[in-house]
């Protein structure tokens, strides 16, 4: 199962946002994928990612994010960022395909450093 070790969120240029999650793959391989875009709900491109191309992120309240990750333009996962009100603890439910491509949901809390 793969694991995310660090995800920072930044601004970057022009209004945008840049995600950057850096990991390890099912293997134990690093891994390091970077998304910039704005929380609209619109596809921009992601890279370092095997699974998707691109991802659209939307702002539902100011501690919630709704996302699609995207291959070929096809919807391969999706999910839902909460950020606790304190900031201090950020939940992550993510559904995609899993083995014999049936749904797997998965719910990952990060505690920030």
């Amino acid at each position: 199962m793969e694991r995310n070790e660090m995800v920072k969120y930044e601004g970057a240029f022009f209004f945008r946002e840049r995600v950057t999650v850096d990991g390890r793959d099912a293997k134990g391989k690093p891994t390091h994928n970077e998304w910039v875009g704005m929380f609209n709900g619109t596809d921009y491109g992601v890279t370092g990612d095997p699974d998707s191309d691109a991802r659209a992120y939307n702002k539902v309240d100011d501690h919630t994010l709704s996302v699609w990750m995207k291959k070929g333009g096809k919807v391969v996962g999706s999910g839902k960022v909460v950020v606790s009100p304190d900031g201090k603890t950020r939940t992550v439910t993510i559904i995609r395909p899993g083995r014999h491509h049936r749904m797997v949901r998965t719910t990952s809390v990060y505690d920030k450093v």
